[in-house]
């Protein structure tokens, strides 16, 4: 106990005390209180972070969001046709069945494709490249039909569908659809 006596806290000295000059000590002084201050500092600043970017986050999350509605909550005519644009470029043509928040699935589906057909040639005998000119036509398939048999049912992954829009009755693709139902209930 006596040793703690004898020692005496660098606060405690005097200002004039000839070990450490007056100068000296009151740098030393005012190191440590910046010392224990400092701590204090870089914990309030790393508190303020802390709740600065929970505050961007937050924010940013209610306020940039523009609340689409999700495929679960559009609501679909089961009656309907819609077109089903990907991102991959394909279209396809149907009624939607079903949604969910990750798919879309697709019935009675249909799609164009490309068809390249030769021009007729005439009777004046054209050369041979003259004939080989061709004439593109988008033509309307069924589903089902491919090489691999398909059954006539999609389930699409949302994030490949851009965009769905419902078809008017009298629009084209709706009239060829209905075309080839007729011609296949005569069959």
């Amino acid at each position: 106990m006596e040793y703690r006596k004898n020692i005496k806290r660098k606060s405690d000295v005097d200002l004039d005390n000839s070990e450490i000059g007056g100068v000296e000590m009151a740098d030393e002084l005012a190191y440590e209180r910046g010392g224990r201050s400092g701590w204090f500092k870089i914990i309030i600043t790393i508190v303020v972070i802390i709740v600065v970017v929970f505050l961007g986050w937050f924010v940013l999350d209610r306020f940039t969001s523009l609340n689409l509605p999700s495929f679960s909550e559009t609501s679909y005519s089961s009656n309907s046709w819609y077109a089903v644009f990907l991102s991959n470029g394909q279209v396809y043509f149907g009624k939607v069945k079903d949604t969910s928040r990750e798919t879309l699935t697709l019935a009675n589906i249909y799609y164009l494709q490309v068809i390249t057909k030769p021009l007729q040639s005439t009777q004046q005998g054209e050369t041979a490249a003259n004939q080989q000119q061709t004439q593109q036509e988008l033509s309307l398939f069924k589903l089902g039909n491919e090489l691999h048999g398909p059954t006539d049912e999609m389930v699409i992954n949302r994030d490949y569908v851009l965009l769905t829009e419902k078809l008017k009755s009298d629009s084209k693709v709706v009239q060829a659809i209905n075309d080839y139902l007729s011609k296949k209930k005569t069959k």
